[in-house]
């Protein structure tokens, strides 16, 4: 393997390391796939206006979620059945998050339960929640995360039905029978029964309530004292019944382009949400992100931080806890080098003005 110089390099490496259906199961997307491509595509329309003759020596990227001090405003997405993609899943990926002072979000659909992963050490670590049909189940597994010291929800909102992912079809996609959803083992909802699709898809049909909606937000609060962040909100609509709702951050997501094909993509959604949530809650950036660069231009739209899910299970399967060190490492010298040439020294530096989008083009430029 020679010298790994960008975070997509890890992609190749997974493919040949991984069985099909697992390297599958994490690449693909809904049906066209449009999305999926379109979440990279979109962050190169974004073109920089950077600012010269700045003193860069100094440079600061530390930032603060939902009160928690971290080191860059990077952070870990959820993303299933890590151990499926190295033997140390979930606790490999939480010593690199902790390595590197930032957040991890675990999955309902971890291969580790919420007591596994906090037995890694310390760290900041959010809990993202799919809702079952069975409240109960719920409301065990938000007392057992709030117990093992998650700080926070990532509640699911664009899930009532799985999408299409006609790989995972095609595979007849299921957990490997040494793997279990290990949150859900003592409640016989561990195991993911073959079936003449997804696997995965007849396991959400059967379990995941499709009645979900904004009250269920005010129930969640009324059983956890954690701060619950929507994530799956793509529009100015849903944005201000977030705010509406009580929660306390917003996650602009299209669940890795893996649910509603023809979704924009979230860096295209991002100022939109943004504008509609009007700095009353922080919004966040899920989706696309495997540069600095694109970092740079979230912020620049207005996220008070970004998730990377893909490029975390790419790196684990190529290279263990070190790919996913190095994953985080990367984009963090990537970020600072975007900020140096771009004239900022701290994240409050990153204005509107140092980007262009499509939409601006057809604009005149400002006046200074």
């Amino acid at each position: 393997m020679g010298e790994i110089t960008n975070i997509m390099e890890y992609q190749a490496i997974a493919k040949q390391k991984l069985p099909k259906m697992a390297y599958d199961y994490y690449a693909s997307g809904a049906e066209d796939e449009w999305t999926l491509k379109e979440n990279r595509e979109a962050f190169s329309r974004i073109l920089f206006r950077p600012r010269i003759l700045i003193d860069v020596s100094k440079i600061d990227i530390t930032t603060s979620v939902l009160g928690f001090k971290i080191s860059m405003p990077i952070m870990i997405a959820p993303t299933a059945f890590q151990k499926m993609a190295h033997p140390d899943g979930e606790y490999a990926t939480a010593r690199a998050a902790s390595a590197a002072g930032t957040i991890m979000t675990l999955s309902s659909w971890a291969t580790s339960s919420v007591e596994e992963v906090a037995s890694t050490g310390p760290g900041i670590r959010f809990f993202q929640l799919y809702v079952y049909k069975d409240r109960k189940v719920v409301e065990q597994l938000v007392r057992r995360a709030e117990k093992a010291g998650f700080k926070a929800i990532a509640l699911t909102v664009d899930t009532p039905r799985l999408g299409r992912r006609e790989a995972d079809i095609k595979n007849r996609f299921v957990l490997p029978p040494h793997l279990t959803l290990k949150n859900f083992e003592g409640l016989d909802l561990g195991k993911m029964d073959q079936a003449n699709d997804s696997g995965l898809a007849s396991y959400v049909a059967g379990q995941i309530d499709r009645t979900l909606s904004w009250k269920d937000v005010k129930w969640l609060q009324s059983i956890t004292s954690m701060p619950i962040l929507v994530k799956g909100v793509v529009t100015a609509e849903d944005a201000r019944l977030a705010v509406h709702s009580g929660a306390a951050g917003i996650i602009v997501s299209n669940h890795g382009a893996r649910q509603l094909d023809y979704v924009p993509a979230t860096i295209s959604a991002l100022e939109e949400v943004v504008t509609a949530a009007q700095g009353r809650i922080p919004v966040y950036l899920d989706g696309g992100v495997r540069r600095g660069t694109d970092v740079f231009k979230a912020l620049a739209l207005g996220a008070a931080g970004i998730f990377i899910g893909r490029p975390v299970v790419m790196a684990l399967a190529a290279e263990g806890e070190a790919g996913v060190r190095n994953v985080l490492r990367m984009l963090r010298e990537e970020f600072e080098l975007t900020m140096a040439l771009s004239g900022c020294t701290t994240l409050a530096d990153i204005r509107r003005s140092h980007i262009l989008t499509q939409g601006d083009r057809r604009r005149p430029t400002p006046r200074l």
